[in-house]
């Protein structure tokens, strides 16, 4: 068993997102390559964004700082602190409204 602070992670890695040029910085919770679940915690400086990509396969966005928005096509849906968004299976991006931290679950298919 293995026990992990969201709370202190998430301040950690928006620290080290306002330091970087990127604005954004990440590190893997659990899982990884040789896993089909993986989670990975993701903060941003406000108005950063990770581009339109393809879905990996199944994967939520829990907002634990700030407020984001997640858009497919001409659909989009706000997250606040504690909002659970589920994403789409196809080509979508994410955007900080202020600074925010997200916790990215995903399960790889096939």
């Amino acid at each position: 068993m293995q026990k992990t602070s969201l709370t202190a992670l998430a301040r950690n890695e928006l620290d080290n997102a306002k330091a970087a040029s990127s604005g954004r910085s990440a590190t893997t919770i659990f899982g990884g390559h040789e896993h089909a679940l993986r989670q990975t915690l993701i903060a941003f400086r406000a108005g950063e964004k990770l581009s339109e990509h393809e879905n990996p396969g199944e994967a939520t966005v829990q907002v634990l700082v700030g407020r984001v928005v997640l858009e497919a096509g001409t659909t989009s849906w706000s997250g606040w602190i504690g909002d659970l968004l589920i994403v789409p299976d196809a080509r979508h991006s994410l955007e900080a409204l202020e600074d925010s931290v997200i916790l990215l679950t995903v399960v790889k298919l096939g």
